[in-house]
């Protein structure tokens, strides 16, 4: 391109680029580059003249070259097709006609920060150092697909697509799937009016979508499966509308959801099954719109109140080191009734477990307990009935004060009974001085024997006490045995 072809805007931008130096069409600090369509010439430049000099331009003797402009009308495409520019590209708060094309480039910096943008096509980008597109307005989708970013991706404030077109796109409004990030995503304040794609990405720092806005009802907001991260994914006071999904996702530090609101009517608003995570913040969170898959993830900490839990879960598999904040089994167990699967064992020895890892011995009891109540509903009648009957004396072993008061009531009936009526001797002259306390105890503790029993025979309804005392002395017996078994076997 000859330099006489150039428009006086052009060649502001011409004579600052070998010196780097900024070119400012601005008429004002605020100005807001969505309204770019209607600058007139004076701040028009054609793209094909950025091509140019990114692809040719050299740098002015003891000078860094690079583009740095701000709030240009940019006319027709910036096509860097599989290019290798040398130079660091700044085009703040510019108004694209048409989506650039980086695809395959390799770039030393790319800063777009307060731009207007029909889209943007970036796979397989190469960037030395940081791609930067903060508070942009972007209409079209963002392809970042394979790129590799060696600084950080920053989309903070940034809106990516139409509202009301989520449902009607034909692909993601923002794809990063398979890059490599080598630092942080910074996009807190983020908007995408449709899903955002981040299969199989590698982030060296963290994801930070706190206050974001991921819009797409009845779809999938994030496709995050199989996400590494190298510290956190923080996404606090986010509105996602439709399913989040990190499935095999990998998050040593935190994934931080406190205050969020998750919303997918009819289907699964939460999928983090497969996932090895440090701590899960749903701290402070409104009930979830739509179910939650946990299944076979692996948390240090799980920080959830019972109120965020949906109508239905999917935890099977589903373990923790500790669950906060600490409360009562009682207000813990209701969410496991939800589980879609049905009764599932290991959730109940989860809990239990996360309770003693706290020293909470009591509440670990009580899971236990509410376990094998569940448990007897599977069951057929008759052992139904067997487990009411352990249930109601001793609470499966859990509760063994329950078994001192059956023997102390069952004491006192047999005492007060022979005590007024005393049985007849077996062998007249023979037989010890009788004694109502130690007989009864000799006919509900078998393995006990005082002499009392085979000394004397009841006779009449009396008979029938000690049958009972009999019976429900051995009941009462083996069942404590069991709870005291399955004491020993914990520890």
């Amino acid at each position: 391109m000859e330099i006489n072809e150039l428009t006086p805007a052009e060649r502001r931008v011409w004579d600052a680029f070998p010196r780097g130096e900024r070119v400012d069409f601005r008429q004002g600090p605020d100005e807001d580059a969505s309204d770019g369509q209607g600058w007139g010439p004076e701040r028009t430049v054609r793209a094909e003249v950025l091509t140019s000099l990114l692809l040719n331009g050299t740098s002015a003797r003891g000078q860094v070259a690079g583009l740095n402009i701000r709030g240009a009308r940019i006319t027709g495409k910036l096509n860097l097709k599989y290019a290798v520019v040398e130079h660091a590209i700044r085009l703040r708060g510019c108004w694209f006609e048409r989506k650039p094309l980086v695809y395959g480039a390799q770039l030393r910096a790319l800063v777009l920060t307060d731009s207007t943008l029909p889209g943007l096509t970036a796979t397989s980008v190469s960037i030395d150092v940081v791609l930067r597109m903060p508070c942009c307005r972007i209409t079209g989708p963002v392809r970042l697909a394979g790129a590799r970013i060696a600084g950080g991706l920053f989309l903070q404030k940034a809106v990516i697509g139409m509202p009301g077109a989520a449902e009607e796109a034909e692909e993601a409004p923002l794809q990063f799937n398979h890059a490599h990030i080598g630092t942080d995503v910074i996009a807190f304040g983020l908007t995408v009016h449709g899903q955002m794609r981040a299969n199989g990405a590698t982030v060296g720092g963290q994801i930070n979508l706190d206050d974001a806005r991921l819009l797409a009802p009845g779809g999938t907001a994030l496709h995050g499966e199989t996400l590494t991260v190298g510290t956190d994914l923080r996404a606090m006071r986010l509105e996602a509308q439709g399913r989040i999904n990190i499935s095999g996702s990998r998050i040593p530090g935190q994934l931080n959801l406190a205050y969020a609101r998750l919303a997918n009517p009819g289907g699964v608003a939460l999928r983090a099954s497969s996932c090895l995570i440090g701590e899960v913040w749903l701290r402070s969170c409104a009930t979830i719109q739509g179910g939650v898959n946990l299944r076979r993830s692996q948390f240090d900490l799980l920080h959830m109140p019972p109120e965020t839990w949906p109508r239905q879960i999917r935890i099977d598999g589903l373990t923790y080191r500790t669950l906060a904040p600490h409360l009562p089994a009682e207000e813990r167990l209701p969410a496991l009734e939800r589980e879609e699967s049905g009764y599932l064992p290991y959730a109940y020895e989860q809990l239990a477990a996360a309770y003693r890892t706290a020293g909470d011995e009591a509440a670990a009891r009580t899971v236990q307990l509410a376990k094998l109540r569940r448990h007897r509903r599977t069951l057929p009648r008759a052992a139904r009935v067997w487990g009411l009957l352990q249930d109601g004396t001793v609470g499966y072993g859990f509760r063994p004060l329950r078994a001192a008061g059956w023997l102390l009531a069952l004491l006192v009936t047999g005492t007060i009974a022979y005590g007024i009526h005393s049985p007849r001797p077996l062998k007249e002259g023979e037989a010890p001085d009788f004694n109502a306390v130690f007989y009864t105890i000799d006919l509900m503790l078998p393995i006990i024997g005082f002499g009392q029993e085979s000394a004397y025979a009841p006779s009449g309804w009396y008979q029938w006490l000690s049958y009972l005392l009999i019976v429900t002395g051995w009941v009462l017996a083996t069942t404590t045995a069991a709870g005291v078994s399955r004491s020993l076997r914990r520890q």
